[in-house]
């Protein structure tokens, strides 16, 4: 039984529920995120509960199939983007539509109808958003970065940024401005 969990976007989220599923003696085959994969199914009480302890730890269990592709999606470009060092050479239709098994066209209508953004501008915001963790530790040049992430050039990084946030990335990495936002918000 393969069950989708919105909001769970970190390392730490799969500890978390990781544990809710252990405190719940519920037998699991792997977590990656957004989704869980259980041994077998579950009784109705038994994802009831776990749905109750999901929502107290800030996630929530998704049913409509219209929900799962929007987690599904969502989950699969933070992943790309935050936890992976494969930021180039990639076809990003190509790409979700293999991982999630569905038609891209569909996973596109799908994403900007429920919301309101296209896959590509999310995808854009969650890289302005990691060059935003990146400029905040300032440990790399806008050069490196730009590098790390896969653009371009230093200008096209820089073009997308300002068009994001309103600012350069020099701009804000001078003000030391932290005004990141968590994962599931953007």
């Amino acid at each position: 039984m393969k069950l989708h969990i919105k909001n769970m976007v970190c390392p730490r989220c799969l500890s978390s529920v990781r544990t809710l599923l252990n405190e719940l003696q519920i037998a699991y085959t792997s977590i990656e995120l957004g989704t869980v994969v259980l041994d077998r199914d579950i009784s109705k009480d038994q994802q009831k509960e776990f749905s109750k302890k999901l929502l107290s730890q800030g996630f929530e269990l998704l049913n409509s199939e219209e929900s799962k592709i929007i987690n599904a999606v969502k989950s699969y470009i933070i992943n790309k983007v935050h936890y992976t060092h494969q930021h180039s050479n990639y076809n990003l239709s190509d790409d979700l539509s293999k991982a999630l098994h569905t038609n891209y066209s569909k996973l596109s209508k799908t994403f900007s109808r429920v919301e309101g953004v296209t896959i590509e501008q999310y995808l854009l915001h969650q890289r302005i958003e990691k060059v935003k963790e990146l400029l905040s530790y300032v440990e790399k040049t806008i050069s490196e970065i730009a590098n790390d992430l896969g653009y371009s050039s230093t200008a096209h990084l820089s073009s997308q940024f300002k068009k994001i946030t309103g600012m350069s990335p020099s701009a804000f990495k001078k003000l030391n401005y932290n005004a990141r936002k968590p994962l599931d918000d953007v």
